[in-house]
């Protein structure tokens, strides 16, 4: 890369002393060529960031605030599923019988009466 930004310099360099370029038109050209590798190397680093931090397990702040609202979303659509069973009628079956098993063994109590 070293080598690059050289011999890019160079280039420009000689197109100056030869004058088939003026000084601004140079700097002009090499702001627009350090703009465009800064943000080739921006996004290189973003996505080697990226990819290090879900290796860890860690998500985006974005994507965790999408889930979480998601979840308080979902909370309320039971919420409101939940109160609409509860205020219905519940289903009776007549076919059904319900038996009440009486224990077994019953103790009986004596109670003192006081005169």
């Amino acid at each position: 890369m070293a080598n690059d930004i050289f011999a890019t310099l160079r280039t420009y360099l000689s197109k100056v002393t030869d004058g088939a370029t003026s000084a601004n038109e140079v700097a002009a050209s090499v702001n627009q060529w350090v703009r465009e590798g800064g943000e080739a190397l921006k996004i290189k680093i973003e996505d080697e960031v990226e990819r290090s931090v879900s290796k860890m397990g860690f998500v985006k702040r974005g994507e965790f605030e999408a889930l979480k609202e998601e979840v308080a979303r979902l909370k309320v659509t039971s919420t409101a599923k939940t109160s609409t069973r509860k205020s219905a009628p519940p289903k009776t079956s007549q076919s059904k019988s319900t038996s009440v098993k009486k224990s077994p063994i019953q103790k009986k109590t004596a109670k003192k009466v006081s005169k």
